[in-house]
């Protein structure tokens, strides 16, 4: 929105060496709208405007580059100045960045980081992608549970500059065990002689750093929080995770799922800035598949061809039958896809979920059928309409209980219910609708 307003105006002042202008241009306005308004620079040219404010500027318009383009701006500069960035940056967003740069660019950047965050840095580095370790940051604000209120408001003053929030305050002993947490609104109403153990509350809910962090994310989205712990198997705590890294996981998670669901494999990256050979193939894979399933569809048509010829209406609603049961599939698909992906059920649940189904398909192909019988009476014959109503009336139930039953599966065998997508589900339903059509008719009509 901002970038045609005030990119003429940047380049202007590039041009013109007006420095004066430069600093009041990243230090007025929000961080985000200087990396977007900068982002259509070269990458020389963002790194002359962000040298015109001091480092903690620079990091917080950094933040607000895309993935790709922090990754393409760091390798393309001095080391030097990498490093003194990388110190700077949150914990987490300094993960995911280094996540995406070939491992020896990484060897060559962390010599030049200081120890502490060079520890901090290989540990995150250490945890599985999927993990709530990997989307955690370390900059947490700890107290001792034996202190006043006086002395801990005292100590958040000290180390609030250097943590992502402090709103939740985490109790721990000597050895970093979670024995409590205290909200800063309640640090500052309680009495300052009062003692930290006094006012915590016990009752924690903690994750574990392996735990996945889709899990992680759903969690918190449940309980509201801003922000939750996260503790090894020995309850120590390790980091903690906050709601805006949990806004990204949903999206991502929810940007995959609909990737899945039009048989697209995910993307890494957003849909512009991925090569095109890359986006070729990752829907070439599905495509692939698909098309030998249509492949086998007409196979198996051709090898009723002599029927076919002595029914010569079979070939008038083929495309009846077979969409009907396909979208009653994508239909239930879809709706469990997402209950799964909620936590609203899981695979304990799948006999309730197979008699909903069930239901709501015997309501649909009873109403189905009904309509689908008198066009075809009216265009052929009553053979014509009995067996286009009744296979109507099985693809709709067969296709509901497909869409329902595979999801559940996919989630007890540990794989991703996504993988089940739409056009997926509809080749499944439109492979056996064409047997299911055919050795109907031929069965009625002998």
């Amino acid at each position: 929105m901002y970038n045609p307003l005030l990119l003429p105006d940047v380049r202007e002042m590039l041009d013109s060496g007006d420095d004066v202008g430069l600093i009041e241009f990243c230090t007025a306005l929000h961080p985000g709208v200087v990396a977007e308004v900068i982002e259509g620079l070269s990458n020389d040219e963002i790194w002359h405007v962000l040298s015109h404010c001091n480092v903690n500027d620079q990091v917080q318009i950094f933040s607000f580059f895309s993935l790709p383009k922090q990754e393409d701006l760091v390798t393309t500069t001095d080391r030097k100045r990498v490093s003194a960035l990388l110190e700077e940056m949150a914990p987490d967003d300094r993960v995911d960045l280094l996540e995406r740069l070939d491992p020896k660019h990484v060897d060559l950047l962390l010599p030049l980081i200081a120890q502490a965050e060079r520890s901090d840095i290989r540990k995150l580095l250490s945890y599985p992608d999927y993990s709530a370790g990997s989307i955690m940051t370390t900059e947490y604000a700890s107290l001792p549970e034996d202190i006043t209120v006086e002395e801990s408001l005292r100590r958040l003053r000290r180390v609030a500059p250097d943590r992502e929030t402090i709103y939740y305050v985490y109790v721990l002993d000597e050895q970093r065990h979670l024995h409590g947490f205290v909200s800063l609104r309640k640090l500052i109403l309680s009495k300052p002689d009062a003692i930290v153990a006094e006012i915590m509350d016990r009752d924690v809910i903690s994750v574990n750093v392996n735990d996945d962090k889709e899990d992680v994310a759903n969690l918190l989205s449940r309980y509201d929080f801003l922000a939750i712990p996260v503790v090894d198997d020995q309850n120590c705590l390790v980091g903690i995770i906050t709601h805006d890294d949990v806004i990204d996981v949903i999206q991502e998670e929810a940007t995959e799922d609909a990737h899945r669901a039009g048989a697209v494999e995910p993307l890494e990256d957003s849909y512009l800035s991925t090569p095109i050979l890359t986006i070729a193939w990752k829907r070439g894979i599905w495509l692939l598949f698909l098309f030998a399933v249509a492949q086998g569809i007409s196979v198996v048509i051709s090898s009723y061809k002599v029927f076919s010829d002595r029914v010569h209406w079979m070939g008038m609603f083929i495309a009846l039958v077979i969409a009907t049961g396909g979208n009653a599939g994508s239909q239930s698909a879809a709706l469990v896809i997402r209950t799964l992906a909620l936590g609203e059920a899981g695979p304990s649940d799948w006999f309730r979920v197979a008699v909903r189904e069930a239901m709501m398909g015997l309501i649909f192909a009873t109403v189905l059928s009904i309509l689908g019988f008198f066009p075809a009476w009216a265009l052929q014959d009553f053979d014509a309409a009995i067996i286009v109503s009744t296979t109507v009336a099985i693809m709709v139930m067969w296709g509901s209980m497909i869409g329902a039953m595979l999801p559940i599966v996919f989630k007890k065998i540990g794989m991703d219910p996504a993988l089940i997508s739409n056009p997926l589900v509809a080749a499944i339903v439109d492979f056996t609708g064409i047997l299911v059509y055919y050795e109907f008719a031929r069965f009625w009509l002998m």
